[in-house]
């Protein structure tokens, strides 16, 4: 009988569980901000990769990782390295596109914790004195990482720092 009971009470956490993992097979985040500051100055400290500790929700998480800027910063091919958590966190992240005061693209490539490609694109527009930056989050997954991102809550999690990185570059930008 217990372990019956047992039995159904696995078969409905994993069953939930895949249900809702599926779900997070492809996380879409959108985070909007409107910066009182002029465009060129948002669009440069989103562009070249050395301003990234100055707005990075990660690094100031952890202010002692490792940064490196690759290639000719502020140019598609240029890529931010990272080594964090005493090694624990390591990846970069590269410029794909770029369209002047208007549109960034980057893509991730994740090796610690975990191994993710998300990509990350930023659109500017001006709105009177304000400028309207939208960041565009999206990461595809299998069905095991998607499995323990809904255990471990990570959708919350991404959307926690995306939130924070965005009110870091609204500051940053606004001084």
């Amino acid at each position: 009988m217990i372990l019956t009971i047992l039995a159904i009470i696995l078969i409905l956490f994993f069953g939930i569980g895949l249900y809702n993992a599926n779900k997070l097979k492809n996380i879409h985040i959108q985070t909007t901000v409107n910066i009182n500051a002029d465009i060129q100055t948002i669009f440069d400290n989103v562009l070249y990769l050395k301003n990234f500790p100055k707005w990075s929700p990660f690094y100031e998480v952890d202010p002692t990782q490792k940064i490196e800027v690759k290639g000719n910063d502020g140019e598609v091919g240029a890529q931010f390295h990272w080594n964090g958590n005493n090694g624990k966190d390591l990846g970069y992240q590269e410029i794909k596109e770029i369209k002047p005061l208007e549109y960034i693209k980057m893509e991730c490539d994740i090796q610690k914790p975990f191994k993710a490609n998300p990509t990350f694109e930023y659109s500017f527009s001006n709105l009177g004195n304000m400028v309207k930056v939208t960041q565009d989050f999206d990461l595809k997954s299998g069905l095991v990482d998607s499995f323990f991102m809904w255990l471990f809550g990570a959708k919350k999690n991404m959307e926690k720092m995306n939130e924070r990185g965005m009110e870091l570059l609204k500051a940053n930008s606004e001084k």
